[in-house]
This record gives C-alpha cells, sequence and structure tokens, in this order.
C-alpha cells in the first residue's frame, strides 16, 4: 500500500531558533545529562537482556528496546546541536524600547496583558511568552512604552498600547 503524498505544512520547514534564556540552557544541560547517564544505560541493558532471548526477527520486545534506544539517541544528538548553536539572550534592565527578552505589559480595550518576548523555542502563549516572530512579539520589538502598536488578525485588527516594558 502506498501512502498518499502531502505537502508540508507552513511551520514544517521552519529552521530551529538558536535563542535561548539561560534558564532553557541549563534546563536543557540536565535533560542531557539525565538522558546520557540514566536513560541511554538503561536501554542499552534492556537491549542486552533482550537480545540473549534468541530469534530477532520475532522478537517484539527487543525490537520495541531498539526502537526506544533510537529515540533516546535521536533526542541526545538534538539537545546536543541545540546547545551547540544556542545564544544566550541578554537584554538591557534600562531600555525604553522593547528588545528581547523583556517582559512588556500592553492595555488593549479596558484589558491589561503581559507578555515576555523569548526566542521560538521556549513560546508559550498561554503562560504569556511569546516569540519576538510572532505577529504580536514583532509588531511590539523596538517600540517605545506609550506608543499604539496595530496587529491584525484573520478577523479583526487590534490595537495594543505599551504601558510598561521590564
Amino acid at each position: 500500500m502506498q501512502v498518499p503524498y502531502r505537502k508540508p505544512g507552513k511551520y514544517s520547514q521552519m529552521k530551529s531558533d538558536p535563542l535561548l534564556t539561560e534558564g532553557k540552557i541549563l534546563e536543557l544541560k540536565n535533560k542531557l545529562n539525565r538522558l546520557k547517564n540514566i536513560s541511554r544505560p538503561r536501554g542499552v541493558e534492556e537491549v542486552k537482556r533482550l537480545a540473549e532471548l534468541g530469534d530477532f526477527s520475532e522478537n517484539v520486545e527487543y525490537q520495541i528496546a531498539k526502537g526506544r534506544l533510537r529515540g533516546i539517541n535521536d533526542s541526545i544528538t538534538k539537545i546536543e546541536n541545540q546547545l551547540k548553536n544556542a545564544v544566550v539572550i541578554t537584554h538591557q534592565k534600562q531600555s525604553n524600547k522593547v528588545e528581547l527578552g523583556h517582559t512588556v505589559t500592553v492595555e488593549t480595550g479596558s484589558k491589561e496583558k503581559t507578555y515576555q518576548i523569548l526566542g521560538s523555542v521556549e513560546t508559550n502563549p498561554q503562560k504569556g511568552i511569546i516569540s519576538y516572530n510572532s505577529p504580536i512579539g514583532a509588531a511590539l520589538m523596538g517600540r517605545k512604552i506609550g506608543e499604539v502598536v496595530k496587529i491584525k488578525t484573520n478577523t479583526r485588527e487590534v490595537e495594543y498600547k505599551i504601558v510598561k516594558i521590564e
């Protein structure tokens, strides 16, 4: 059976953003350490144990363990590359314009919203962490307190007034 070809989505070809905070770099180093020193040795031992059972072609547990070990090795490679290419986000504490790493409070209508502007790897819109490449983040970059920014969404246009930059 042939698998149908689907065009890649809009975001599938995006390159990983190397911009990371020191906290995220530390988190990745801890995860890498855990994978190398705990998960991989356990995976290797499990593969060895299951290989001793004999016939590899019909040994489903062995195939699953090998797949799990490949996944661990892929994760290690991905994190090592991410750390190798990482650029630490630094910003001036007393800046009068929005820069990468700043926390910005904006007013829209009668509501106030707070956004922290970081690289795309660390975004979490539910927690108010947005990418500098996102429509809101890109519109806020380089702006000063008191400026009004208009952002077009699919259905409407929203105005944000910058209230505070931290």
